[in-house]
């Protein structure tokens, strides 16, 4: 009985990890993916003090406002001599990274002609000067129907096919791309297992 519940409760945790993580992903389709739009999810928010800004503003710190800021604001004064200068908590990055449905051929990893105008995109946008001195994983994603090890295989090819479209036909520096197969262990729609976007691409920045 009690192997039971526990096989129940990891059923329930499986499912509401699942389910959040599916509520949080959007998937670019064609027309959505331009270089604007990719440009601004993988561009990593730098770390900066939480509350930065709005310490300059009490500060009155008009370099930080801007030099056309009239506002009036009140400077704020430590009463104690001795006091440590406190240290704001950095604010946590968020996670650059673009979903993008990416569609091949059935049960392979070559690009189909839809595909490779949008990685058309997707180069530009890697090439830019806002991400030209990154690197990137491309996730290659599969629905779970058939053998997970299969699923496993083709995902993984299909990142190598996205990787080497990028490099080869764009000249997007190889080393700057890493090809990863997540198979089946990241479906974001889970009342449609053959949903496009269960095989969809995932590009991530390389943070260090």
């Amino acid at each position: 009985m009690r192997i039971f519940q526990r096989f129940v409760a990891l059923l329930i945790v499986f499912a509401v990890h699942f389910a959040g993580f599916a509520q949080t992903t959007k998937v670019l389709r064609e027309s959505e993916i331009s270089e604007a739009t990719l440009i601004e999810a993988l561009t990593p928010a730098s770390a900066v003090p939480s509350g930065a800004e709005a310490s300059a503003t009490a500060a009155g710190d008009s370099d930080a406002l801007g030099s056309g800021t009239t506002r009036r604001t009140r400077s704020i004064r430590v009463t104690k001599d001795d006091a440590p200068p406190s240290k704001a908590p950095l604010a946590s990055p968020k996670t650059a990274a673009a979903s993008l449905l990416i569609t091949f051929e059935t049960n392979s990893a070559t690009l189909t002609s839809r595909a490779r105008q949008s990685l058309d995109v997707v180069a530009r946008a890697l090439k830019s000067d806002s991400l030209g001195a990154y690197r990137f994983s491309i996730e290659g994603h599969a629905d779970p129907r058939g053998n997970e090890g299969d699923n496993l295989e083709l995902s993984r090819a299909r990142a190598e096919s996205v990787a080497a479209y990028l490099s080869e036909q764009h000249q997007v520096a190889r080393a700057r791309l890493s090809a990863i197969g997540k198979g089946q262990a990241e479906i974001i729609n889970l009342t449609q297992i053959d949903a496009p976007e269960n095989r969809r691409v995932t590009i991530k920045t390389v943070v260090q």
